[in-house]
């Protein structure tokens, strides 16, 4: 880590003051929608994809992409990260990673005649983990104390990280020479899996007549504050889900633990992922109550990635397998009246 990165400590971390005088008002579900009309003028992926980026990003969960690169996944990062006024940082995994690399380091000060963490890129609200599946084990798990815990410890001192936070993992489904398969907690701690997948010849071919193609992030401008984000996401959470809905979700989760293709099915941690992309979804649709219609179409992105198959496989390495058993399932469910 580079000693230049401006030292913090956990009773640094800025936390957020309570607003004085008038209460402010409720959180707007627009800001979401220009957030994703912003990503739309950057970025060569569908619409599909970007809604689904917004819809986590404001759940509060975390992205896994299983891409080829090239496909504009950092991109898509940095795109994130000016829309809401804050950081972006970008890991390249690789073997040899090492926590540290990650979380950041304490350095002794002369100064202070004390050590004073320097944080690693993991202190940014957008996060693009390249090619996780690269880092060895104890890396990882670094990871997963970051995505899960929303903090990082370092010499047994816990530094909580920015809010909002979003961490958005690839994995490189054409070149599996030196990886290591992501452990069954660390898939579980993503809330959604996606691809961006290939874009269209039309979108391709306006790639290479666009004069400022080079340089998409130069459309992209500020919608909201991080502050203003982090409201956000607590709006959605405050989202209604009936018990109708809430068993429907259950439903969902646990016919794939009674698959005989499907060797361990989506855990309860799923289930409760399932509410929360369904929250966003309906937040966005400008409702504070959530349908059977909201949960359906996330489905596939929420639960497929975490199976592992009856062959051992992982869902994110058979994906389209795990995604085609998902649908399966909710073609089959049948769906309550809200």
């Amino acid at each position: 880590m580079s000693a230049t990165t401006p030292a913090v400590t956990s009773s640094t971390v800025p936390s957020t003051l309570p607003h004085s005088g008038a209460a402010a008002p409720s959180p707007s579900p627009d800001a979401l929608t220009h957030i994703a009309d912003a990503l739309e003028s950057a970025l060569s992926s569908s619409r599909e994809v970007i809604d689904l980026v917004v819809t986590t990003f404001a759940a509060g969960g975390h992205l896994l992409l299983e891409d080829v690169p090239g496909v504009g996944k950092t991109t898509l990062a940095r795109a994130m990260s000016q829309t809401i006024g804050g950081a972006a940082s970008r890991i390249q995994f690789t073997p040899d990673l090492l926590p540290s690399d990650l979380t950041g380091v304490s350095i002794y000060s002369n100064e202070s005649n004390d050590f004073v963490f320097h944080p690693g890129p993991l202190f940014a609200n957008i996060v693009i983990a390249d090619e996780i599946n690269r880092a060895n084990p104890k890396t990882q798990s670094a990871m997963l104390e970051a995505m899960n815990e929303g903090q990082i410890s370092v010499d047994g001192k816990s530094h909580v990280l920015p809010d909002p936070y979003l961490v958005i993992a690839t994995q490189n489904p054409i070149e599996l020479e030196g990886t290591y398969p992501l452990p069954e907690a660390q898939l579980d701690r993503f809330m959604a899996c996606t691809s961006f997948g290939y874009p269209s010849a039309k979108a391709e071919a306006a790639m290479l007549t666009a004069a400022d193609w080079s340089n998409p992030l130069e459309r992209i401008r500020k919608v909201c504050s991080t502050a203003e984000a982090s409201d956000i996401r607590a709006a959605v959470r405050k989202v209604k889900i009936s018990d109708t809905v809430a068993d429907y979700i259950v439903t969902l989760t646990r016919a794939t633990r009674d698959r005989e293709d499907v060797r361990f099915g989506a855990s309860p941690r799923a289930s409760l992922h399932l509410a929360a992309m369904a929250r966003a979804r309906a937040f966005i649709a400008g409702r504070d109550y959530v349908l059977p219609d909201d949960v359906r179409p996330l489905a596939v992105p929420v639960l497929a990635h975490r199976l592992v198959l009856d062959d051992a496989g992982f869902g994110s390495g058979n994906l389209d397998r795990a995604r085609a058993i998902i649908a399966d399932i909710v073609a089959g469910a049948a769906v309550p009246r809200a």
